[in-house]
């Protein structure tokens, strides 16, 4: 583990090869699962401010939900606000192509100009999952292992990319370059040892 900013970030995201492949799991992260994408508290409100304009955006299906439940849900075993779920199974804001390939709604909103909002920070930050309390002071990044992401792996150490360089656009959105540079010092170092 290492400290930076007051944030552990486990050696697994400094080590570990990944680059996510779609055209392996088909975006797999975004329909399984017990719950939806964990939600900031700021981003649940970003999500209601948005909803109207990224509507030509999602499925018939995820409009029925996000018109039954709101933007967001509250799920009581995870203490948070998530997004919504079909059925219990894929996110509200899922769309799919024609390949069969998912994508998240809002990003295609965001891609179109649609809106400023890219998408969840958990969704940009997968499989990179950020743990504890920010409020309290104590936040931690972990590697979230999961099998449908065996192809991301494999994709990732065959191009040689670290976690955390897959993930570096995200990770400047949430905690900023120096931040960044921090964390890429810290793999470094890790490296050279």
């Amino acid at each position: 583990m290492h400290l930076i900013d007051h944030i552990l970030v486990s050696d697994d995201i400094l080590t570990s090869r990944f680059v996510c492949d779609l055209q392996s799991c088909h975006g797999a992260c975004c329909w399984e699962g017990d719950y939806g994408a964990p939600l900031d508290d700021e981003e649940v409100q970003t999500l209601r401010a948005i909803l109207p304009d990224i509507r030509h955006f999602l499925s018939p299906a995820g409009l029925a939900v996000l018109d039954t439940q709101g933007a967001s849900v509250y799920y009581s075993d995870l203490g948070k606000h998530g997004t919504p779920l079909i059925h219990g199974g894929p996110c509200a804001y899922l769309t799919r192509d024609g390949q069969g390939i998912s994508h998240c709604g809002i990003e295609k909103a965001w891609e179109a100009g649609e809106t400023s909002f890219r998408k969840p920070i958990s969704c940009h930050l997968y499989p990179i999952r950020v743990l504890g309390k920010p409020e309290e002071g104590f936040e931690a990044l972990n590697y979230e292992r999961w099998e449908i992401c065996g192809a991301a792996c494999k994709k990732g150490e065959q191009s040689g990319t670290p976690l955390y360089v897959f993930a570096r656009e995200a990770l400047i959105r949430k905690y900023g370059p120096s931040f960044y540079d921090e964390l890429e010092a810290a793999a470094q170092h890790l490296e050279n040892k």
